[in-house]
């Protein structure tokens, strides 16, 4: 559970996260040698004038500004409500696994149930104008390791952070749960559209960010988020992504904080596949079933396990499609169907999103997770 903290000792760490000039980072290191924040704003200007340069020093010496004061004001109102929390560094409830990169933030906003930041994470990030392969992939991903008692972890960005939320929401309420990492304030929905997913989101699992009450999306926000959404997670799957992609600073991040990374392959002729590929080249594991994510961190100790569901008889038509893009007249020619017929099977099973329409007359199977 959170720490009590008195309101004073809130408000000096909600100020040192709105500090210009003072990043997560700078913020650890001042801590470690003052300790808490409001020892720290209790050192006279000299004092100070060791550990920062002189004018840092002088801006934590004097009283917060109008600007400071009024967000702090706000932030505690905030969080008098229920479902909505505080987390400080020096906080039980902190997300342990944040702890292990060099800049965690000194404060974490959260919407929702703290304990959903738990060790046993798994991300789930790719490209925001995905195909439908890959937005059925991170659904059906998500929906299976959330069942093993896995936590989605994701950006609710459109595409597929949206489709992994959305199945790590179908598994269920006795399921491992989906966070949320917004680039915004946690009082801010981007994009808007997402807003009833993220109500339920925050509903079932949390909302989380390092950014003051109201700040909106900003560029150079989004790769700070990214950092949280790897760091939060034991590993990171890249579901579908160009060859450059956001994503792929997230596996990084990943990557450079000995997190494992996965990659789903796709077709050689996608642009969204190549990000992917890259990441196997680079040594991330090849991953054909959430079942190989599995097999390489295991099932959470204690979660509840699923009955398994039997396979759905194989469709002759989607056997005669094979695995990669193909033309309906080559389809047609294989299964010896007529083409007015074919097309209106192809219709039924794109509409039941079994199968995914391609530029130029071609189809594909969707692959499920």
């Amino acid at each position: 559970m959170p720490l009590a903290h008195t309101p004073e000792e809130l408000s000096a760490w909600l100020r040192l996260t709105l500090e210009p000039g003072i990043g997560p980072a700078t913020a650890r290191e001042l801590l470690r040698a003052v300790g808490l924040p409001q020892r720290l704003y209790r050192l006279s200007r000299d004092d100070l004038a060791i550990l920062l340069p002189p004018p840092l020093a002088g801006q934590l010496a004097r009283p917060p500004s109008r600007e400071q004061a009024a967000a702090l004001e706000r932030s505690l109102r905030w969080a008098e409500h229920p479902g909505h929390h505080l987390l400080t560094l020096a906080d039980a409830a902190y997300p342990q696994a944040l702890l292990a990169i060099h800049d965690p933030p000194a404060v974490l906003y959260v919407a929702g149930d703290p304990a959903r930041l738990s060790p046993q994470a798994i991300a789930i990030v790719g490209a925001r104008h995905a195909t439908p392969d890959g937005l059925a992939n991170a659904r059906a991903y998500a929906r299976h390791l959330a069942q093993r008692g896995w936590c989605i972890v994701s950006g609710l960005a459109l595409g597929i952070d949206t489709a992994a939320h959305e199945g790590a929401l179908e598994a269920g309420p006795d399921a491992g749960g989906t966070v949320a990492v917004v680039g915004t304030g946690v009082d801010v929905v981007y994009p808007t559209r997402n807003r009833a997913l993220a109500e339920r989101i925050a509903a079932q699992g949390a909302i989380v960010s390092e950014f003051p009450l109201g700040l909106p999306a900003l560029p150079h926000q989004f790769p700070r988020r990214n950092r949280l959404v790897a760091g939060l997670a034991r590993g990171t799957l890249v579901a579908e992504a160009a060859a450059r992609s956001g994503s792929l600073i997230t596996a990084r991040l990943a990557a450079d904080a000995g997190r494992e990374v996965f990659a789903i392959p796709g077709s050689i002729h996608s642009p969204l596949s190549r990000g992917c590929h890259a990441l196997i080249r680079q040594g991330a594991k090849l991953v054909e079933s959430a079942q190989d994510i599995l097999d390489e961190l295991g099932i959470p100790a204690g979660s509840r396990q699923p009955s398994p569901e039997p396979a759905p008889p194989r469709d002759p038509l989607l056997a005669g499609m094979g695995y990669g893009p193909i033309h309906v007249d080559a389809l047609a020619a294989r299964t010896g169907l007529a083409v007015p017929a074919l097309q209106a099977r192809l219709l039924e099973l794109e509409l039941q999103g079994r199968i995914a329409r391609l530029d130029g007359g071609r189809y594909q199977v969707a692959q499920a997770g």
